[in-house]
């Protein structure tokens, strides 16, 4: 049975390794105290993230990233209540890798382990204590958008968070990356998209939205639509995409913006809940900051809106959802099971 010490402060490591970065941060109860994360640059030639690589360079980054981490925080190993670890979803290569260490670590320190969705995280991420950040009360409807998912949630409590909408094909955070591969950006060409689009005219060129009934989203629709446009463009004028680059990601973004607006939108009305918080990766985009903060006084909402580190893949967002399942002592033991997909 895990020593579990009652002491003023809970000291928290944890760890992500979900997709391509490897992440490890430490938390004195609700407050980060090192937040590292360290990027595979590897990825890029190939366009996308190679799991096999990626599960490697976790291997390589996970003992430097973890000792930083502890060394960042002022404290020893000694010290901490329990280790958080990002579960599932994501890439299974890299779970294993984060989850192995975590599991390892402490069995070593004797002390309590608990395994994290992910996704989750990213809506608790709003919980860390920030400086300047106001956080939500309940209950309040997160928008996740990221490279693999695209939700809509109501969180009543920590503990109780339902999807009352998802994508039903491409995540929103694919289809930044893969319209921007079809204008010959470099990968990650989300964020690129988001630079241009800010030069740009967003009604230039108009891309019709799908039509999705309910809660639910689709951009597969919305991709196949933008390699049309590009397509038969190109074929007229060589040089279009060059000469309107600025117009068309601005169109591109805007169109997208719209589609997580409409569905925003339906969620307040059918729910009364009117604060709204957005987490992702895709919520570093300046767009559809700009536009959720405008909704406050065109709407009436309240928006909460990350601090822009805690948007990408962090272990910090692992390490808030970790203290708060270390206050319920809802641990779990050795046999935990990494997940590529898990129940939210």
């Amino acid at each position: 049975m895990p020593n579990i010490m009652k002491t003023t402060n809970i000291y928290t490591l944890a760890i992500e390794s979900s997709c391509d970065d490897t992440s490890a941060a430490v938390l004195c109860n609700d407050k980060v105290l090192s937040n590292i994360v360290a990027g595979q640059k590897v990825h890029e030639e190939y366009g996308g993230v190679v799991p096999e690589l990626a599960s490697r360079a976790h291997q390589q980054n996970i003992v430097p990233v973890v000792e930083m981490a502890i060394k960042k925080a002022g404290i020893s190993k000694s010290d901490l209540s329990n280790i958080a670890f990002t579960q599932g979803p994501g890439l299974m290569g890299s779970l294993l890798v984060g989850g192995s260490f975590a599991k390892s670590l402490s069995l070593g320190l004797n002390i309590p382990l608990i395994a994290v969705n992910h996704m989750k995280a990213h809506v608790l991420a709003h919980f860390i204590d920030e400086e300047g950040y106001d956080k939500p009360t309940f209950p309040f409807i997160a928008l996740t958008i990221s490279g693999g998912h695209t939700q809509i949630i109501k969180v009543s409590s920590f503990f109780d968070l339902e999807i009352i909408g998802e994508t039903t094909d491409d995540a929103v955070g694919e289809a930044f990356d893969k319209s921007a591969k079809i204008l010959g950006l470099p990968y990650p060409g989300g964020p690129l998209i988001d630079k241009y689009a800010q030069l740009g005219n967003p009604k230039a060129f108009p891309f019709t939205k799908p039509k999705v009934d309910g809660l639910n989203f689709s951009f597969s629709g919305l991709k196949t639509q933008i390699l049309y446009f590009i397509q038969k463009n190109v074929a007229e004028n060589p040089n279009f995409i060059e000469e309107n680059i600025n117009d068309i990601c601005a169109s591109i973004q805007y169109t997208i913006i719209q589609i997580l607006m409409d569905k925003l939108k339906l969620a307040v009305a059918e729910t009364g809940i009117k604060q709204i918080t957005i987490g992702g990766g895709v919520s570093a985009n300046s767009g559809i900051r700009n536009t959720l903060k405008e909704a406050e006084t065109k709407y009436g909402w309240k928006t909460y809106i990350p601090k822009f580190e805690y948007t990408t893949d962090n272990a910090a967002m692992i390490g808030i959802v970790g203290y708060y399942n270390f206050l319920e002592k809802n641990f779990s033991t050795s046999e935990v099971v990494s997940k590529a997909r898990i129940e939210f």
